[in-house]
């Protein structure tokens, strides 16, 4: 028993790193995507988003407020990257730790996790919260972006933990 929650903590700590592995790369394909975009729909993103803000630093910058801290208002402070990779680390650590167990988690190699957390998170619970506009507010390319994002996310997760298991020798 202690063997096999040993090997559930390891899959944990590993899975979390690659969840920041696969933030990171997330981000260079997103923002490559996003300088490369039609201006207008550029434009239109930031206009509808709270304060002009991604989702993370809105909730960064509201948690600041709500402690009784005046954040730095901008759109790429270090408490909104903090946030940003959290919500990338959790959903990660949680992968590694389930994908052996739970049935279909590891599904495309990841694609379908990264899609789901792009369906729940994205396009749903940051509205809800009101980190960021309704979906509905937001131009095609802004969808078509995150779908992009989360699906690399899902892939370079599940890459980097199989890479993981050949290097430590695990099933």
């Amino acid at each position: 028993m202690a063997d096999n929650s040993s090997s559930m903590l390891v899959d944990t700590l590993i899975g979390a790193a690659a969840g920041a592995a696969a933030v990171w790369v997330m981000d260079r394909v997103d923002w490559f995507n996003f300088e490369h975009e039609d201006p207008e729909a550029r434009r239109r993103t930031r206009a509808v988003r709270p304060d002009r803000a991604a989702p993370a630093q809105v909730l960064a910058n509201n948690s600041a407020e709500a402690l009784g801290f005046n954040p730095e208002r901008k759109d790429n402070n270090a408490a909104g990257q903090a946030v940003h990779y959290s919500i990338g680390i959790v959903p990660g650590a949680l992968y590694g730790a389930l994908r052996r167990t739970v049935p279909g988690l590891a599904a495309g190699r990841g694609s379908l996790f990264g899609l789901g957390l792009f369906i729940v998170q994205d396009e749903g619970m940051n509205a809800v919260a009101g980190l960021s506009a309704k979906p509905s507010a937001y131009p095609w390319q802004a969808h078509a972006r995150g779908f992009a994002a989360h699906l690399v996310y899902g892939l370079v997760l599940d890459s980097a933990l199989r890479l993981a298991d050949k290097l430590r020798g695990a099933r």
